[in-house]
């Protein structure tokens, strides 16, 4: 004879036997966090764009490791800001730029629409310069064509987004962990001089020129199309689960799942980039002529290691190119629905942002210097992110029980002061040559 569960429930338990304990519950880690990872892996994809490769494989090739700790203070910075735009958007439910056009006077608004539809362009260039490079490495594409070839994808790659946030994320992750796995194998062929790497830690400087190339590290550190577009997804992407954040318990959770997202995602990206100056210092320390751009260290690569490790290198480009490109057109989508709250056709902007890029590869522009232009350009629009993002979450008012604390205001106010200084200083030193 079977009984119910709730006819078991009424009766002795000595009719029933001992009752079995109930399962432990999960941690939340695993049972209620995990689930809410994803947003900060789409922006971390920015740390690892085209822009960063020949910047990291010049440090390398140039000083050795002993700019590798750049590379850690940067990555740590990192994680604060986009930390601190994934907070906004859980606790308000908007984006920064849906924030910045309800809090600030309609002149502003424009100015930083402006500034942010530049952003937008000279993300998009950055990202098609590099994907066409990278096919251009790999099947002997026209530059020109390898261009349109990249756009195209990227935008299919956005249209996952029709189907929701996940798989979107999924996509974008899928292609970072490509990028990823390239630099382990290129690692794992050129080794690692642990030496160098403690070495390497202590912040040093070794002549004005190391100055000049940490400043240009540190100043692609934060990317402000991935702060608009960070905050934009965090709302969206934890859906009915922000109404949690309304107790401290369900704030707590979704604290931790955000940091932890955060801490995952640009560690991943953080190691990425730490693996680019390490194979550089290990490979071509004192031939930093012959790395001076992507096709260069394809070339040094594939006569230091062999063709699977320059294989590796231009697949890694190509990953990043298709996934940062996807994101900065997402992020001009955010800008200008948060901007003006007004929309356009996906593929309009896309012709749009995408013509100075193919203009570049067109007129047989140098790829590598444009890289290195639209870093400036990026570098520019740091401020307009940043200084509103600590505005708006030190606001009790708007942030509630969600406001930063005010070390963590005073910590945030520091590191952009620094990054603002070093890239006035990097966008100067173009300026003066």
């Amino acid at each position: 004879m079977y009984l119910s569960k709730t006819e078991a429930a009424v009766l002795p338990t000595t009719l029933v036997g001992t009752p079995r304990p109930s399962p432990a519950p999960q941690p939340a880690g695993r049972r209620r966090i995990w689930p809410l990872l994803g947003p900060a892996f789409v922006a971390a994809v920015a740390y690892v764009d085209p822009g960063n490769f020949a910047t990291n494989f010049s440090g390398g090739a140039s000083f050795g490791y002993t700019l590798l700790w750049v590379i850690v203070a940067a990555n740590l910075m990192a994680m604060l800001i986009q930390s601190l735009t994934a907070k906004l958007g859980l606790a308000t439910g908007r984006d920064l730029a849906t924030l910045c056009r309800e809090k600030l006077p309609r002149p502003v608004t424009w100015g930083l629409w402006v500034q942010a539809e530049a952003v937008a362009i000279a993300t998009d260039l950055a990202e098609i310069v590099g994907g066409a490079v990278a096919l251009n490495l790999l099947f002997g594409v026209p530059l020109p064509i390898g261009g349109l070839i990249t756009a195209v994808v990227a935008f299919v790659l956005l249209g996952a987004q029709s189907r929701g946030h996940r798989p979107f994320e999924r996509v974008i992750t899928g292609l970072l962990l490509v990028i990823g796995l390239g630099f382990a194998y290129t690692l794992i062929g050129s080794g690692v001089d642990l030496g160098g790497v403690a070495g390497g830690m202590v912040p040093t400087f070794a002549g004005s020129e190391s100055l000049v190339l940490a400043t240009g590290i540190l100043g692609a550190t934060v990317m402000p199309h991935v702060i608009y577009v960070h905050s934009a997804l965090t709302p969206g992407r934890y859906g009915d689960v922000v109404t949690a954040g309304r107790t401290h318990e369900g704030r707590r959770r979704l604290l931790r799942a955000q940091r932890l997202d955060v801490l995952l995602a640009m560690g991943l990206a953080g190691l990425v980039n730490a693996a680019m100056l390490v194979i550089a210092a290990q490979l071509f320390t004192g031939s930093a002529e012959e790395v001076t751009s992507l096709e260069g260290v394809h070339a040094g690569l594939g006569d230091q290691l062999g063709t699977g490790a320059a294989l590796a290198f231009a697949v890694a480009l190509l990953a990043s190119g298709f996934a940062s490109s996807s994101v900065g057109t997402h992020a001009g989508q955010v800008v200008m629905a948060g901007f003006l709250k007004r929309h356009i056709p996906v593929l309009t902007r896309r012709l749009i942002t995408l013509a100075p890029a193919l203009a570049v590869l067109v007129l047989g522009g140098d790829p590598t210097t444009a890289l290195v232009w639209s870093q400036v350009v990026l570098s520019f629009g740091i401020p307009f992110a940043l200084v509103p993002l600590l505005w708006l979450t030190s606001r009790r008012d708007l942030m509630g029980g969600w406001v930063n604390r005010r070390v963590t205001t005073a910590v945030g106010a520091v590191v952009a002061a620094l990054i603002i200084g070093l890239n006035a200083h990097l966008l100067l030193g173009f300026v003066t040559g």
